[in-house]
């Protein structure tokens, strides 16, 4: 058995105060000790929630409280289906589009006008500073909206004014017009049609923030506080973030959705997988995020419960493409053809993954079956280099993403192996990491020679793929790492989106990913399957494909409770 770590002695609880309590009580006590000192809850009320406290081992800190400000998976699952909703959303474990504060919508026939109904039994999140004094509107809907598409808008330059996905989404140049057509209705006018808009809709950095909220920071002169002590409609309320500790929430009892909630959660941020694991081992997690291959096979072994679906994800090595070498596609095609893929997928993965050859994976209906495999040729490699004038090689850096991902659980690994692949060809290579918020930082501003990353869909379009990733407006700000910009494949990509028909779609999605594979923008690497640990008391969690965790739903069996026991020590 795995012993409970003495490590994070923050999360560490005096057994001998507390060993008439449950482990649930005694992990609440000592966050709600570090919470607040001066307030903690009577033994009665410790114990009382200590029923109902669902402890997520995260795999990171998120780099922000609002979905609108950031792109990753960490901070999604921090904030965009816990504290806010989205007009549409997702069915539990699926892509299907569901209605969530809009209940219905009408689409003009032209494709160019969507109106939506929304619900008007919608409460607003309240807190010390805000008490709601009407449900949500189409004013919401427009301000949270508008906030992201208006340079003039009052709150557009707030917390820096960058709207990475509404920005690589093209939003600002698709919609035209926000209008409120009813107190509960609310039309958006675009310039061209979309199929994808609705899917977009169900994305995070689409969640309503409240306007009333924004009148009253105003009035405090703390416009700020609207990204850093978030407000939402969501299942849960946001009570408290200790920067790389901890977050708390509480269940928010006036949700439009009575589905069954635990009524404590807490994220107990864990960067390193195996002390996850350790916790989740030691009874201290009963969802445990990321498990590495390792831990996924000792879980299967030990008859540990795992909750796993097939990911809409990739893995991917980009070339910045505005940095020599890379600037030179012959370059970036050498450095592909000198990674042996196979041995990542065996070191890395476990085998617990499939080899990627196009950005999109091939459960897509977009997926070119036709694209070659990138051959593993170290020869081949050389022989390229000396054409493009390198023969001699030259120096790189390898920026690895420091937290574990579905798609990649070890980015550190991975650029060791590559590291030693690419010094066969006479390329130097020096592996840089960062705290995952200062990592996203730097790498926005283009700091980086390559990078390891990846990308869990936000729904099951292609496009979702191709625009965020690859764009030349996500060059500009997004997700485009490699800041590659190509005309055609900017011009393919948008015509797949604005065809209605899929036949029509499918052939430009197909001959996109010929020009990237021709012009070898990344190098891909895995599809990964989307895993998590849960004890078994845990009820009611389901893994989309997209990736996003959300525990509505989810329910503790009291009196089923057990710490998972394991044969082996990781």
């Amino acid at each position: 058995m795995i012993k409970k770590s003495n490590e994070n002695n923050d999360l560490m609880i005096n057994s001998s105060l507390y060993r008439d309590l449950s482990r649930r009580a005694r992990l609440l006590i000592s966050l709600a000790a570090l919470a607040c000192c001066s307030c903690a809850p009577s033994d009665n009320e410790k114990a009382d929630d200590a029923k109902d406290l669902l402890v997520y081992c995260s795999e990171g800190s998120p780099d922000g409280f609002n979905p609108q400000l950031v792109t990753s998976g960490t901070s999604y699952d921090a904030t965009a289906n816990i504290i806010y909703n989205q007009l549409v959303t997702y069915k539990p474990g699926t892509t299907e589009i569901a209605p969530s504060l809009a209940k219905s919508w009408h689409i003009s026939d032209d494709g160019l006008r969507y109106t939506f109904n929304l619900r008007d039994d919608i409460t607003f999140h309240g807190s010390q500073i805000f008490t709601p004094s009407r449900s949500m509107n189409a004013d919401d809907v427009i301000f949270s909206f508008n906030r992201q598409r208006l340079s003039s808008h009052p709150y557009h330059g707030i917390s820096g004014g960058r709207y990475p996905y509404f920005t690589a989404q093209s939003m600002g140049q698709l919609i035209k017009d926000i209008r409120k057509t009813g107190e509960h209705q609310v039309e958006f006018i675009l310039t061209r049609p979309e199929s994808p808009f609705l899917s977009i809709l169900a994305t995070p950095f689409a969640s309503i923030l409240s306007a009333e909220y924004a009148q009253q920071l105003n009035r405090l002169h703390r416009p700020e506080w609207i990204d850093s002590k978030p407000i939402g409609t969501g299942p849960f309320r946001f009570e408290r973030y200790e920067p790389d500790a901890y977050i708390r929430y509480k269940r928010f009892d006036n949700y439009f959705n009575q589905s069954k909630r635990v009524k404590n959660l807490v994220f107990a941020i864990t960067p390193d997988a195996a002390m996850r694991f350790a916790r989740f081992s030691a009874g201290e997690c009963d969802v445990m995020s990321y498990p590495l291959p390792v831990h996924l096979r000792v879980a299967q072994k030990n008859d540990l419960k795992v909750v796993q679906t097939p990911g809409l994800n990739v893995a991917y090595w980009a070339f910045n493409t505005e940095k020599p070498p890379f600037h030179d596609a012959k370059v970036r095609r050498a450095l592909t053809m000198a990674i042996d893929r196979e041995a990542i997928l065996q070191t890395v993965y476990d085998r617990q993954a499939t080899l990627a050859t196009n950005p999109i994976p091939p459960s897509s209906w977009a997926y070119n079956k036709n694209i070659q495999k990138v051959t593993y040729s170290k020869r081949r490699a050389t022989e390229l280099l000396a054409e493009a004038g390198y023969a001699n090689g030259f120096s790189i850096d390898i920026w690895a993403m420091p937290i574990q991902r579905a798609y990649n659980p070890n980015a550190r690994k991975m650029a060791e192996m590559i590291q030693q692949d690419l010094a066969d060809i006479n390329v130097d290579a020096r592996i840089i990491t960062y705290e995952w918020g200062t990592f996203l930082s730097r790498l926005a501003q283009g700091l980086h020679h390559s990078v390891l990353l990846g990308w869990n869909a936000d729904n099951a379009d292609p496009n979702n793929f191709f625009s965020p990733l690859l764009s030349c407006n996500s060059a500009i700000s997004g997700n485009n790492y490699a800041k590659w910009c190509n005309n055609q494949f900017d011009d393919l990509i948008l015509k797949g989106r604005t065809s209605a028909a899929q036949s029509d779609r499918t052939e430009y999605y197909l001959k996109a990913q010929e020009v990237f594979k021709r012009e070898a923008p990344w190098l891909t690497i895995a599809h990964a399957n989307n895993s998590v640990l849960i004890q078994p008391e845990i009820s009611g969690l389901t893994v989309s494909p997209i990736g996003n965790i959300n525990f509505e739903g989810v329910t503790i069996h009291e009196g089923k409770s057990k710490p998972a026991e394991t044969k082996e020590r990781q």
